[in-house]
């Protein structure tokens, strides 16, 4: 059984839980007898964006759970993301960088390498008896590359998706927001294939540097790549959308999401005299109300940010 404190770090950066008492019933149990897990489609490079969901993984090892990564070679094929040699390829790259993020104890797990059972091509069709074909397709309004001529192959997606979660005896699964119609999707008809449940936690997404939208592989100017030089991190900073109000501000999301939960120091902002001199701050809503009120300007804000991310990459 975690105590409360653990359980608090757990939820840090977390959006949404179905269901929280679900999730306190399951950390009743001993960690090692619970297995979380989240499953990524390899469909380029692993930027931030991954990033947030690679951090919560690390987190729930770190504590002690049981950590699968399910590396979705049949999910990016099926949502028109790249041929099988380019996936194939990728998984590999993907998976030395998943350990060098610090996901040293975690389970690889690949998906073709069982969604080609019979077992699992029965739960897929008995979640197509029951699955209408408007809730399969709005399950995946964020997920699906180009939403507004989804193939087929776009609404088996979510079906596979929930008989992962019975494949891989999943306690715990963990997804952006944009996972959350999926999850919802499969806590309904889950009873279809499995006896029991599993709890989905969702994290918080960050914006496209562009400032529309999430951060997208396909965009590589919406995206830091966790590969990208000092120079490509500067340059995308340096050019990054900042409004100064915290939605839809990806410098923001990126000191929030990213950088505060990794750093053991406080975050320092390097300025001239003239501009009011260095300031540091211990917590990530001291800064964000400072910035608000226009005591820190984007510039500087970026500056700092470029200097933590190359940093916490190298």
């Amino acid at each position: 059984m975690v105590d409360v404190n653990v359980k608090e770090r757990l939820l840090e950066n977390v959006s949404e839980v179905l269901t929280k008492e679900e999730f306190e019933t399951l950390l009743e149990k001993n960690p090692e007898e619970v297995t979380v897990y989240c499953g990524y489609e390899t469909s380029g490079n692993v930027h931030l964006g991954h990033l947030v969901t690679i951090m919560k993984l690390k987190q729930f090892q770190d504590f002690g759970f049981k950590v699968k990564v399910l590396f979705a070679d049949y999910h990016t094929f099926l949502n028109r993301k790249g041929d099988w040699d380019f996936i194939h390829k990728q998984v590999e790259e993907w998976k030395k960088i998943f350990i060098k993020l610090g996901l040293d104890k975690a389970e690889f797990v690949l998906g073709s390498s069982f969604q080609k059972s019979p077992e699992y091509f029965d739960d897929i069709l008995k979640l197509g008896l029951h699955v209408g074909i408007n809730r399969g397709l709005k399950s995946m309004e964020l997920v699906a590359r180009d939403f507004e001529h989804a193939k087929i192959s776009q609404i088996i997606y979510p079906l596979m998706q929930v008989a992962d979660i019975k494949f891989l005896d999943v306690d715990i699964a963990v997804g952006g927001m944009e996972q959350r119609k999926i999850h919802a999707l499969g806590k309904d008809y889950f009873d279809v294939i499995s006896k029991k449940n599993f709890v989905a936690l969702h994290t918080p997404l960050i914006s496209s540097l562009l400032g529309k939208g999430k951060m997208s592989s396909s965009i590589p100017d919406s995206n830091i790549s966790v590969v990208d030089s000092e120079e490509d991190i500067k340059r995308k900073i340096k050019k990054a959308h900042c409004p100064v109000e915290k939605d839809n501000n990806p410098i923001l999301d990126i000191v929030r999401l990213i950088i505060f939960p990794y750093l053991n120091e406080s975050f320092l902002i390097e300025r001239p005299e003239k501009f009011g001199g260095n300031v540091s701050y211990d917590t990530y809503d001291s800064l964000e109300k400072d910035f608000l009120d226009k005591k820190i300007h984007p510039l500087d804000l970026k500056n700092s940010v470029a200097n933590y991310l190359i940093k916490i990459l190298k």
